[in-house]
């Protein structure tokens, strides 16, 4: 990767909003021309946008748990059973994981480890290296029920008030031998004014890895708990906004779990599936969408027919467009 192609994308965007703007001005991409009028009956293919298969990993048989940050007095249970369950619907269900199997050539699968309510208090604002020393704490104390780190992903959820910020804490060093990756890394931080971007801006969450002793290569994504003010506020329950872009990351996480070391390294070849044009698998539909979200933030009815789960639309390249399933 070079400069010339801009800030990879590995985030989640409310449209319209300042994060969302610069974001894509870094990226190299324009955001979402269609209009409302435009997007009433349905979105028009769109070829171009198609997700293309840059060499990197990918995760078929995807193994995930929820870290809920900030003790037990931050969260309601009954939030963290509604996220928990819809999301451990979400990504088994025939339909919508009809359309992430498209990118594969042997069959997906997906299981969620038991969530965890991790102690103590959380902080007012949070950044990518307190995220990452989080989750190699998670890794290094065996929280994962022996799961291998190649192909588990550590959601951390942040309860309600948590600003997650898409850059590094005031003072922040990294270890030895890793300051030309950091430098990169610094580099693709994304301002909006003066300052790097977070959720007051419109960020909803982004997904990454942490490179940890003795675990190796821990795969995460921070999710802000969605609320006017703070993240992406499209449902008019929190849970089901958490949920969404969960959702929205953790099939991002699976079909380009590298865009990190892509960031350190420069080397675009470590991408999985990903657009020039729009981004992840989840970018390209808010691209498309815009300001119009409810068009791909939707409760989608389970194949099984035992309710609706809260989700975003993912990118079918058979389709053109966002889809919530391969006929």
């Amino acid at each position: 990767m070079d400069d010339s192609q801009g800030r990879l994308l590995n985030v989640s965007l409310l449209a319209g909003s300042g994060a969302h703007r610069a974001y894509y001005d870094r990226s190299g991409s324009s955001v979402s021309e269609l209009t409302a009028d435009e997007l009433a009956s349905g979105f028009p293919p769109r070829p171009a946008l198609n997700l293309r298969f840059f060499g990197g990993r990918t995760i078929a048989h995807l193994v995930f748990a929820n870290h809920y940050l900030g003790g037990t007095a931050a969260w309601d249970p009954a939030d963290i059973a509604s996220i928990d369950a819809a999301l451990a619907k979400a990504m088994s269900d025939n339909d919508l994981q009809s359309v992430i199997q498209q990118y594969y050539d042997v069959p997906i699968s997906s299981r969620m480890l038991p969530s965890v309510v991790l102690p103590g208090s959380a902080p007012a604002t949070i950044h990518k290296d307190q995220v990452e020393a989080l989750v190699a704490r998670i890794c290094r104390y065996g929280a994962l029920d022996g799961a291998d780190t190649d192909s588990t992903v550590i959601n951390i959820l942040l309860p309600r008030g948590v600003v997650l910020v898409d850059g590094f804490s005031p003072g922040f060093r990294p270890p030895p031998g890793q300051e030309a990756e950091h430098e990169r890394r610094q580099h693709a931080v994304v301002k909006v004014g003066d300052e790097d971007a977070d959720s007051r801006r419109g960020l909803g969450g982004y997904h990454g890895s942490a490179r940890v002793t003795p675990c190796g290569t821990a795969y995460y994504i921070a999710g802000v708990y969605s609320e006017a003010g703070n993240g992406i506020p499209v449902f008019g329950q929190s849970w089901k906004n958490i949920a969404a872009t969960l959702y929205h990351q953790l099939n991002e996480a699976r079909t380009d779990p590298d865009v990190d070391d892509a960031i350190r390294t420069g080397d675009s070849a470590r991408l999985g599936w990903y657009s020039a044009k729009g981004g992840e698998i989840g970018d390209i539909p808010v691209k498309e969408a815009g300001t119009s979200l409810p068009l791909i933030f939707r409760e989608v009815d389970l194949a099984d027919g035992s309710g609706a789960v809260p989700v975003q639309l993912m990118w079918s390249n058979r389709a053109d467009a966002p889809a919530p399933r391969i006929a």
